[in-house]
């Protein structure tokens, strides 16, 4: 989505340089459906090992038996639709039943505090989750708030509602690449809470 403006990511740790990565993978698929780049380098991805092996392949696979022309399809058919798509990927509709409200409110305040604004020409609402998982990416790649802060900030606007979102998306009738980002996102939310119950 390119929501938001961005800062500069300093020199971090593997294992926070592999959240960034993630969190930055899934906003640009959430975001628009891939094109034949990304596709190619989604295919030559080498799962390895660890709790992330299985979605990756599976996104892997995916991506070796996807074209950019059907993937354009099924992202209109998923999020977008002919009045709404079979999926509402916004924080306040999975918090509340509807859209544009509080949550969103909150999360514009605190973005604007942060010093992070939504780009002119992006039409979506911050609470989209393709624009949460790049201010995700951002606030650790820039390290913006320390630990707290952030397991805050992400129990609040990802943690609450988006394993209910990659469910979901898993289970979607329009979804077929799809499916395997809604596992990727899945998996990767479940590591990102057993990263947060550690002790500082």
């Amino acid at each position: 989505m390119s929501a938001l403006a961005s800062g500069v990511t300093t020199a971090l740790a593997p294992e926070e340089q592999a959240r960034v990565d993630t969190y930055r993978l899934l906003g640009l698929l959430l975001a628009a459906p891939p094109n034949a780049e990304l596709l190619g380098l989604l295919q030559a991805i080498e799962p390895g090992g660890g709790p992330m092996a299985e979605a990756w392949e599976a996104l892997c696979l995916a991506a070796a038996s996807a074209d950019a022309h059907g993937l354009r399809d099924e992202y209109q058919g998923l999020f977008i639709g002919l009045g709404r798509g079979e999926l509402n990927p916004y924080a306040s509709w999975y918090l509340t039943g509807f859209l544009m409200e509080k949550p969103l409110a909150d999360l514009r305040r605190e973005l604007a505090e942060l010093g992070y604004g939504r780009r002119q020409e992006v039409a979506e609402p911050e609470d989209h989750i393709a624009a949460l998982c790049e201010v995700m990416s951002l606030l650790i790649g820039e390290r913006r708030l320390g630990f707290d802060d952030l397991q805050r900030f992400y129990e609040r606007y990802i943690g609450a509602w988006a394993g209910r979102f990659f469910a979901d998306l898993e289970r979607a009738q329009s979804a077929d690449f799809y499916r395997a980002v809604g596992r990727l996102g899945s998996t990767f939310l479940g590591v990102e809470k057993k990263y947060f119950s550690m002790p500082v």
